[in-house]
């Protein structure tokens, strides 16, 4: 009787842990599907947002794109024009440049012709141009002999066009030397060597060289409206010192002062047709050169007693 209800009671508990067994199991099967279910969607929830915001970019990447090729054409026509406008602004700018640089020239040239290059330089600097002493320059001065009998037969434009023609062979003239038009005066022409460069002594050989020239040039010269009558000039030259400088602010001169000015104004007025007076100064100046043939014309009284000179030639 015991056997059996031991045998019982090993049937009864094999039993209950099987049913136990099988409960549990039971439980930790739904208990993984029901996380797998939770896992799957989760998973399903971030494909869906992912997709969703994929979806989104796409559609904006879309836009984008379709309003980027829609512009791309007006962009690139506006760009276009721009570079278009860019270059004619810089082809306009660069004509202008090169016109202002040959008006620059000439007016630059002008200026040159009124004042001394270094003068001049100095004044478009807005500086000062102090005057300068010149301890020996040679001073050229010509007039017309006869200028107002032929001025008094003819016509004022007729005077003109006569001084033109002649001043403007004396200017191509006087650029083959070192020297300075200081100014003319009417028919008076005035010209000095050693300033405002110096040219050490060279000064009155390069004005006597000129000074031949131009007699040269005058003999075969013939007055334009007046051809058969034969034009004189009369010369007269003078070494010495000077003081020169720029006189004026509306309409600046280089200006020359002293009595070396005068000496050779007067050289001129007291000489002869057709020759080249020149005072002892000169006469020295030219003799410590040498090469030159000067006659002596005598002892006359301008002021004080000065010993003129008529140069005759040049031994070269």
């Amino acid at each position: 009787m015991k056997q059996t209800l031991t045998g019982d009671f090993e049937t009864v508990s094999k039993q209950i842990s099987e049913d136990l067994w099988s409960d549990r199991f039971s439980k930790f099967i739904r208990a993984l599907t029901e996380t797998r279910a939770l896992l799957d969607l989760n998973v399903v929830n971030k494909i869906q947002s992912a997709l969703g915001t994929a979806y989104a970019n796409l559609v904006s990447a879309a836009i984008i794109l379709t309003v980027v090729i829609f512009l791309t054409p007006v962009i690139i026509f506006l760009i276009s024009r721009i570079v278009l406008t860019i270059q004619n602004f810089a082809y306009g700018l660069s004509l202008k440049t090169k016109e202002l640089r040959k008006e620059k020239k000439k007016s630059d040239a002008l200026l040159y012709q009124m004042l001394p290059k270094s003068v001049a330089l100095q004044l478009k600097l807005s500086k000062k141009v102090a005057a300068e002493s010149y301890n020996s320059v040679t001073i050229f001065f010509s007039d017309i002999v006869g200028f107002t009998a032929i001025s008094a037969k003819s016509t004022p434009m007729q005077v003109v066009e006569f001084l033109n023609h002649l001043y403007y062979f004396f200017d191509t003239t006087i650029d083959k030397y070192d020297v300075y038009k200081v100014e003319t005066i009417g028919d008076a022409y005035m010209v000095a060597s050693g300033l405002p460069q110096r040219n050490g002594k060279r000064h009155a050989n390069e004005i006597a060289s000129l000074s031949l020239d131009l007699l040269d040039g005058v003999n075969a010269f013939q007055i334009p409206h007046i051809p058969d009558e034969k034009m004189k000039l009369r010369v007269g030259l003078h070494t010495g010192p000077v003081v020169a400088g720029v006189v004026g602010s509306k309409m600046p001169r280089y200006c020359l002062f002293g009595e070396t000015v005068n000496i050779a104004s007067k050289m001129e007025s007291n000489g002869l047709p057709l020759k080249i007076h020149i005072s002892s100064e000169c006469m020295k100046a030219l003799t410590e050169l040498g090469g030159w043939v000067i006659e002596r014309r005598g002892t006359i009284t301008i002021k004080v007693f000065i010993l003129f000179y008529i140069l005759i030639s040049s031994l070269n």
